[in-house]
């Protein structure tokens, strides 16, 4: 089964930037977007933005305007630019097959940001 490694996390201040990146060991499902979640402490985990195969993208309102998803299909690679980064942008990020049509979903074992004030 195909596996999806993340880096890129770490520590920043509060408006600063940071770039995750999302490695797939193979080719991921047909049908299946990518995504990017968060999880929070304290909270569940959301949805932050997502791609789907035909490069239709979607941002949570709280990362409008500042997260950026894209991807390289070459490298199979999954990319969130994230800029101006808030306090509440901390939690762990996951990178995960999304889509109606998606047959099943892999999950990345996540990634760290935290950001201070």
């Amino acid at each position: 089964q195909v596996q999806l490694v993340e880096s890129g996390g770490g520590s920043a201040q509060a408006g600063g930037s940071l770039k995750l990146s999302c490695a797939a060991s193979g080719d991921t499902p047909t049908y299946c977007g990518m995504g990017w979640y968060r999880q929070s402490p304290g909270k569940g985990r959301e949805l932050v933005s997502s791609i789907s195969n035909a490069g239709t993208t979607t941002y949570a309102d709280s990362a409008k305007g500042r997260f950026t998803i894209s991807r390289d299909t070459r490298k199979r690679t999954l990319y969130l630019q994230m800029n101006s980064l808030k306090t509440d942008d901390t939690g762990v990020y996951y990178c995960a097959t999304t889509g109606f049509y998606c047959p099943y979903k892999i999950w990345g074992q996540g990634t760290q940001v935290t950001v201070s004030s």
